[in-house]
């Protein structure tokens, strides 16, 4: 894991959370199921759920635009003022510049203090308490509870699908991230111009529910160690990457050392 990497990574790291789960691998029926079944042996296979549901969605609005080492920082000064009691209750009454220096480490700090106080309020008065809001993200349709969430400013798909994840332990939810994004198109397992969210389709169809979760955390975790966004492994080495049987290199070209978005490469 990468030195400059809390022990307790907000996107599901080595130390992000989960519990160890053994699935069944080598009868992959896709080839993206391949993929994630090679990321499961190379990292991590792993169950999710359980994280309240309101904090979850808080500390994913903190990682907006921000790396891990910045927003958990953040995340910690804002449970250590705010998480006693009901954390929505104490959100939804908190000042909004006290707050904004709270959280000020993860950066954007004061438009991402407006989002939680104005999110926090709006549950209040739907859910009226932190628990309710629980209920609702756990026991409800993912569609649904998608849905619900994809309507509160500054809650992407990725951010809701995160809270579905995370929280509400839901099969068949793949986060994607800037990661996940860059990754399955370069290894070809999404069409090369894909933007997040047909991404999203194409992994969600061709993965198991229950290898989702386990797929989007080790994902990142191959983006950072391995598939980095200018300098995949393969350049320096084409058998350096664990994953070099299974990928396209979609947009890497290992000859003259020319790596571009995957986007491009379909131009």
């Amino acid at each position: 894991m990468p030195d400059d990497e809390p022990a307790e990574n907000i996107s599901g790291g080595d130390a992000g959370g989960g519990q160890a789960t053994i699935f069944e691998t080598g009868k992959a029926e896709t080839r993206a199921e391949a993929v994630v079944d090679r990321l499961g042996e190379l990292y991590w296979q792993k169950t999710y759920g359980g994280q309240d549901a309101f904090e979850s969605l808080v500390r994913t609005i903190l990682s907006q635009n921000t790396s891990d080492k910045a927003s958990q920082p953040a995340h910690d000064s804002l449970m250590e003022r705010y998480g006693s009691g009901d954390l929505v209750a104490n959100l939804a009454e908190a000042d909004q510049q006290r707050l904004a220096e709270t959280i000020s480490s993860a950066g954007l700090y004061n438009q991402k203090s407006e989002r939680i106080v104005a999110i926090a309020q709006r549950i209040r008065e739907t859910y009226g308490s932190e628990a309710a809001f629980d209920a609702f993200i756990r026991e409800g349709d993912v569609d649904e509870v998608r849905e619900s969430l994809l309507e509160y400013n500054g809650v992407g798909p990725k951010t809701a699908d995160c809270v579905l994840l995370f929280s509400g332990g839901q099969d068949g939810v793949f986060p994607v991230d800037t990661h996940v994004h860059r990754i399955a198109r370069r290894l070809g397992v999404a069409p090369p111009d894909a933007d997040h969210e047909t991404v999203r389709e194409h992994l969600e169809r061709d993965v198991p529910g229950e290898k989702c979760g386990f797929g989007h955390t080790a994902m990142i975790q191959f983006g950072r160690e391995y598939c980095t966004a200018r300098k995949p492994a393969c350049l320096d080495d084409p058998e350096a990457c664990p994953m070099a049987d299974r990928c396209d290199q979609v947009g890497v070209d290992t000859v003259d050392g020319a790596v571009v978005d995957p986007a491009e490469s379909a131009k």
